[in-house]
């Protein structure tokens, strides 16, 4: 399984720390990595999501894969790639809604750093909070466990669990047991060198302490 439908979205893994969101008419693109195929031109990206430019996550020529001439783009204040068409620079704070929305679709742009490790520090990237029929959804970007974690409100979690670079398995569940939200889905974790990862551990210790939360495990 590759793809769950929760609440009418349907969430689909496109490996590593990719997604695509499918809701309210609208594709949403998180992260597009080492895709296999170039997707049909209706398939492509309405909005396209980057969560900060290390080239796991910000891959120009997966970018080129998912994106249409009226695909628009929200791209981290400190991403050296440029981007043509409609690309639009975030920061961490910005809510776009009430007239903000993006194709009338509320993101929130979250935090996203390493407390205490030197690969993410604050400022580098960002995570986002994306509202479709209702739903809202969390994809963390690349971090470990931070404070502000405690003020997300989700109904779906997007975490990384690799170690290394991102949360582990322990840091990734005491994540959720904060936020509290309905279903939890690991990632970042078995196709880049650090981010082994066991998705198994997530879900058994996210059980162990937040047994309402539903674990969803993608195949690899």
């Amino acid at each position: 399984m590759k793809s769950t439908t929760i609440g009418g979205v349907k969430i689909s893994w496109l490996g590593h720390a990719g997604f695509l969101l499918e809701g309210e008419g609208k594709r949403i693109y998180i992260d597009p990595f080492e895709l296999a195929e170039e997707p049909e031109f209706d398939e492509k990206a309405d909005i396209l999501l980057i969560t900060h430019e290390h080239f796991d996550h910000c891959s120009p020529d997966d970018i080129r894969k998912v994106r249409r001439s009226d695909s628009t783009t929200l791209v981290p204040e400190a991403c050296s790639l440029n981007f043509k068409g409609d690309a639009r620079r975030i920061a961490e704070g910005d809510v776009l809604a009430e007239g903000l929305e993006i194709k009338g679709t509320r993101i929130e742009v979250v935090p996203a750093y390493n407390p205490d490790k030197p690969y993410h520090p604050r400022g580098l990237g960002v995570g986002y909070i994306v509202e479709l029929e209702g739903l809202r959804i969390y994809h963390a970007g690349d971090c470990d466990f931070f404070p502000e974690m405690g003020g997300i409100r989700a109904d779906v979690v997007l975490l990384p669990i690799g170690g290394t670079y991102t949360m582990d398995e322990e840091e990734a569940a005491r994540a959720v047991e904060v936020i509290s939200p309905k279903v939890a889905i690991p990632m970042h974790y078995g196709k880049v060198e650090g981010t082994a990862g066991n998705p198994e551990k997530f879900k058994a210790l996210v059980k162990g302490k937040n047994p309402d939360v539903e674990v969803i495990i993608f195949d690899p």
